[in-house]
């Protein structure tokens, strides 16, 4: 990797958080497709190289977090219970069964389009009851390993799908939002070190490209610290179409691509 390209990949970090942190969706759901299309990662040895974003942004956020005391709570037991035996699956599903960039890009499409489209129009439709009771523990967990598997294969972190689902079933923002930052950290870590492992018996193009990584989330650590601070100034209904949003134009993005 030369400088150039890591000093742009630390300047696309840094945007994109500022971008997404204020609505606590991790930057990698941008990013990857900048890795790819434009800074020349090839794939699958983009998936990590994406996971590594998370990793280095992502403590910025937890800090702040943790610091409110809101990390560690059920609910945050139960989504790390589930991602992480997830994202190894994913792992290895992403090497040995969607190694090329087509596929990839059109199963994105095909799975955060719907999420977004049904997000915003929840928020925008007539109001609903609120559910009696959250979903089940059990419910939960078995989501987030379902995610977690998803997180492996693209590499976008579980909680960058768990925040949306979670807030469209009616849960709020600031409950849901530390508990899916600590699922995308641990996914991450745990899915660059699994992408790691299966690069030293695999063919290919496996392991991370970790300069470009670490470049990418050093620009998001200090991207993700500057967005969250407009986070208290948002009502959480701009919050719930923001998220939306960002899940359909990502989806948007993808099928474009796949099609050409």
């Amino acid at each position: 990797m030369t400088w150039s390209t890591g000093l742009a990949g630390l300047a696309v970090g840094l945007l994109i958080a500022v971008v997404t942190a204020p609505v606590e969706v991790s930057g990698a759901v941008f990013l990857l497709p900048v890795q790819l299309s434009v800074l020349g990662v090839p794939s699958p040895a983009v998936t990590p190289t994406n996971l590594l974003f998370n990793v280095v942004a992502g403590p910025g956020a937890l800090l702040r977090h943790h610091r409110a005391g809101l990390l560690y709570g059920r609910l945050t037991r139960r989504l790390v219970t589930g991602t992480l035996p997830g994202v190894v699956i994913g792992a290895a599903i992403r090497v040995f069964a969607v190694p090329g960039a087509t596929v990839f890009r059109l199963l994105v499409a095909t799975l955060l389009m719907p999420l977004g489209l049904w997000l915003i129009r929840r928020t925008l439709g007539p109001a609903r009851p609120a559910p009696a009771a959250e979903p089940s523990p059990r419910t939960i967990t078995g989501l987030a390993l379902v995610v977690g598997v998803v997180g492996g294969i693209y590499g976008i972190g579980g909680g960058s799908l768990l925040g949306p689902i979670l807030v469209g079933r009616g849960m709020p923002v600031a409950r849901v939002a530390p508990a899916a930052l600590a699922s995308t950290f641990t996914t991450s870590v745990t899915g660059a070190a699994a992408f790691a492992l299966l690069s030293l018996t695999g063919p290919g193009d496996i392991a991370p490209d970790w300069y470009l990584g670490l470049a990418c989330g050093l620009g998001g650590l200090i991207g993700g610290y500057l967005g969250a601070r407009l986070q208290p100034r948002l009502p959480e209904t701009a919050l719930r179409l923001l998220l939306g949003a960002l899940a359909t134009a990502l989806g948007a993005l993808y099928a474009v691509q796949s099609l050409r």
